[in-house]
């Protein structure tokens, strides 16, 4: 939003201002506004991951490796324990129904825990955290 009044508001500043360097300097200004508003914005996420993780308490810093561990433990059971029990359930007959889930929306929390997983291995291997 803040993109689209760039323009008007530097047409305007034409109309109020006389001074070349001032005007340039303003019209500089307004045009970083948005960009530095969201630099603003992902430092504070990035601080508060931050103090999160540094927190002693599982209930502050434990959230991350519970979803880690939740995914890890459906994907194991999508791709590995269930279709061996389905195997035996065919050789044995026990008529066993595997319970199926939206793998789609666990490979999107997956997949950005993996990433973030990645990250938090660089920040031990460089010494960053404990």
């Amino acid at each position: 939003m803040i993109e689209q009044l760039i323009g008007p508001v530097s047409g305007l500043l034409d109309k109020f201002i006389e001074d070349k360097d001032q005007k340039a300097r303003i019209a500089h200004d307004i045009a970083t506004m948005a960009d530095r508003h969201a630099q603003e914005r992902v430092m504070a996420q990035i601080e508060t991951n931050r103090q999160e993780a540094a927190h002693r308490s599982l209930f502050v810093a434990g959230w991350r490796p519970f979803i880690g561990w939740t995914c890890g433990v459906s994907l194991a059971w999508h791709f590995v324990l269930a279709p061996m029990l389905m195997w035996v359930d065919a050789w044995v007959g026990l008529g066993f129904t595997p319970v199926s889930f939206d793998m789609d929306s666990l490979m999107t929390v997956l997949l950005g825990m993996l990433g973030l997983g990645g990250l938090r291995t660089y920040e031990k291997s460089k010494g960053l955290s404990k």
